[in-house]
């Protein structure tokens, strides 16, 4: 028990630079005490205590922002930055070492019984504010950048973002990125605007040095036509 409370603690000081000391992340990290409550409340699920489990659910929802419902299954060393807002439906299964910033959720797109809601592999970062829905699956070493809503499997270590998400090419080399936004995630959509805005810098380029020329060439005619008029005179 105590081995798992130092490794929920750890991972806090591994993802979080603005983790200073033990005593702060047990006290006022709400992703740390989300994590401890929902290990109990699931728990109890699992022993049939299904109201109880709620009624604690609840209570951590309340006190840390955080919805957690407690038929969800969620790995080892699972990290939430900030948390507020974070909603994580009933047959969610998330595996180890994953991380979710604030405003993500985990939700169904059906009333139907069964399963519903998404499954994140290891090493899963969903970024703030993202929306993964339905029956899915996140592949391992994946990453849902901030405020994508995905409503289609995420194949292992791709990057995910845009609404609708989509994939986009990803080498961050297995390092952690934060808010899960890749440094050179080609997005198909911003390399064509990047493109016309390079065109359209180029074109003005060419009209101002055609207008110069134009000015240049002008410029000469009126000074040979003087020229000219002088020798006349």
């Amino acid at each position: 028990m105590f081995s798992r409370l130092k490794e929920e603690i750890a991972v806090v000081f591994d993802r979080d630079p603005a983790a200073r000391n033990t005593w702060e992340v047990i006290t006022c990290y709400p992703g740390f005490h989300a994590a401890l409550i929902h290990r109990l409340s699931h728990k109890l699920w699992q022993g049939g205590f299904k109201w109880l489990a709620r009624f604690i659910s609840h209570f951590g929802r309340w006190i840390t922002g955080i919805e957690i419902h407690p038929g969800a299954h969620i790995g080892r060393r699972f990290f939430i930055d900030h948390g507020m807002g974070v909603v994580i439906g009933e047959t969610s299964l998330i595996g180890d070492d994953c991380t979710l910033y604030h405003g993500v959720t985990l939700g169904g797109t059906s009333w139907a019984k069964g399963k519903r809601h998404p499954t994140l592999g290891n090493r899963v970062v969903v970024g703030a504010g993202a929306k993964i829905l339905g029956p899915i699956e996140i592949g391992d070493g994946a990453k849902v950048g901030s405020n994508a809503v995905v409503v289609k499997p995420v194949p292992a270590g791709a990057t995910a973002i845009g609404i609708p998400a989509r994939i986009v090419e990803s080498h961050e080399n297995g390092r952690f990125a934060a808010y899960a936004v890749a440094r050179d995630a080609n997005d198909p959509m911003a390399q064509a605007i990047q493109e016309l805005m390079n065109h359209s810098i180029e074109t003005d380029r060419q009209l101002e040095r055609l207008v110069a020329e134009l000015r240049r060439l002008e410029a000469q005619g009126e000074a040979q036509g003087r020229t000219q008029f002088d020798r006349t005179t």
